[in-house]
Order: C-alpha cells, then sequence, then structure tokens
C-alpha cells in the first residue's frame, strides 16, 4: 500500500511539474482580450509595496508605475498578495500576468522568467543595532544575518558563505535583529530607510552589499507583451515619469 501511495504521490508531482513547464504566460492581445493585468506581489515592501488604511489597500511606487502602464495599455489593474517567493514561483508557472516586489534582475532568474527593461537601480543594505561592532560586509564573517525568504539578499549573503536565517517578510526579519536573534539584516536600501526610520535603535551601514536591478517579471510566452510594456517603461524613464513618482514618495531616483 505504501509503494502503491508513493507512486501516486510521485507521479502527481510530475504531473505538476509538467504542467508548469508547459504554462505559458498571456499575450498582449490576450491581455487586452481579458481587460486586465493579473499582478503578483508581497506588500511588506515599502516604498514599493505597502498596505494602507482599514482596507489594506496595496499602495506605493511600483503600484504607480503598473497603474500607468496598465492605462497605456487599456486594461484594469488586478492585484493578488501573496509572500515572495510565491510571487517568483507563480510567474514561473504563468499562474499570475505579472510580478512586482523590487525584483531583481539575475541570470538565474532570467533562465525562468522573462524581465521587462530595469526602471530603477537599488542596492543591498546592511543594517545593525546601534552600538554593533559590524562596520561593513568583511564583518559579517561567522554572524549570522535575517533576510526574507527567496530574495537576492538571502541568495548573495549565502553565496558570500555568511549564515542567514530567513523569514517570509521583511517586518519579521527586521524584528529578529531588534530581538538580537540575528547580528544584521540586509535588505533593499529604500526599505531599509523606511524601516529603519521606525526607530527601535537600529542603522544603515554605509557599505552596501551589492547594485541592483529591479524590473517586472512575466512567464515565458509573453514575450510580445514585455515588449510592449519596454516601450512604455522606457518612455517613462527618458521623460522623467518614473522619476516624479519617486519624488513624489520622497525618495532619491537612481536611473538604471
Amino acid at each position: 500500500m505504501k509503494k502503491i501511495l508513493a507512486l501516486i504521490l510521485a507521479l502527481a508531482t510530475l504531473c505538476c511539474l509538467l504542467t508548469a513547464c508547459g504554462a505559458k504566460g498571456k499575450t498582449l492581445d490576450e491581455v487586452k482580450e481579458a481587460g486586465k493585468l493579473v499582478v503578483a506581489t508581497s506588500p511588506d515592501f515599502p516604498p514599493f509595496e505597502s498596505l494602507e488604511g482599514k482596507d489594506k489597500k496595496v499602495v506605493g511606487i511600483e503600484v504607480d508605475i503598473m497603474e500607468k502602464i496598465c492605462k497605456e495599455l487599456g486594461v484594469e489593474l488586478e492585484i493578488v498578495q501573496m509572500d515572495f517567493d510565491s510571487v517568483l514561483a507563480g510567474i514561473q508557472a504563468a499562474k499570475y500576468d505579472c510580478g512586482m516586489s523590487g525584483i531583481t534582475v539575475t541570470e538565474p532568474r532570467k533562465e525562468n522568467m522573462l524581465f521587462t527593461v530595469p526602471y530603477y537601480n537599488a542596492a543591498q543594505v546592511i543594517v545593525v543595532k546601534e552600538g554593533s561592532d559590524i562596520k561593513g560586509k568583511a564583518d559579517l564573517k561567522d554572524k549570522t544575518v535575517s533576510v526574507q525568504t527567496g530574495t537576492t539578499a538571502e541568495q548573495g549573503c549565502g553565496d558570500e558563505g555568511i549564515a542567514v536565517k530567513p523569514f517570509n517578510a521583511n517586518a519579521d526579519a527586521k524584528a529578529a535583529l531588534t530581538a538580537g536573534k540575528v547580528d544584521a539584516w540586509v535588505v533593499d536600501n529604500l526599505t531599509a530607510i523606511q524601516m529603519v526610520e521606525e526607530g527601535d535603535g537600529l542603522k544603515i551601514l554605509d557599505e552596501n552589499m551589492t547594485d541592483e536591478p529591479y524590473a517586472f517579471s512575466f512567464a515565458f510566452g509573453s514575450e510580445d507583451l514585455v515588449e510592449e510594456i519596454d516601450k512604455i517603461l522606457k518612455g517613462y524613464i527618458n521623460d522623467g515619469t518614473i522619476e516624479e513618482i519617486f519624488e513624489q514618495y520622497g525618495e532619491t531616483y537612481v536611473k538604471p
């Protein structure tokens, strides 16, 4: 019986994998026919995505950019909330039309999904407690850092041989540092600035962990949709539209 059950589970897993491998993202015409662009995001990444008000509306820099893109495409923006690692998995399996969550373009990710042109150049920073003896990357050896699961912070620290403690949300990664459960927290720069301003005796170190380009992600099969969005994004970058959105949030824009 156990062998039969194991075989059934193995076949079910294989079917899921085959389904994911065969999944294709929507074309431009299919999105326009549907009348909406379904976008997956993890809204715990201010100022790019966060929840606002009693109705927990998703707001932020990327939301504003995507709303403008959807208006140009002539479709509605539909946002679906989830953990960050589920955003990437969902796009790869074509469960959603687009992913936005401060997603860094990396070579491994490009093997599994499509990316628009980068619209912003970000950095991963190191956050520590006031008075910490950690002054830069070199001091993280033999230390433990908190990161958000599935992010380039997790991958980058792992590549550097730094012990990581992953969390589904950045708020939990920050809490681990304030509680003394880790020695440092690695996170994107603008998110760090906003969350460290909340207090709790934390500071951002001067030395960055990495510099990274942000873009929007799509499943393979959406090539013509990405091509159209690239045209729109390039226009926004060149005419200052994206810079203006950053300024509305009180943030400095770094052109990719």
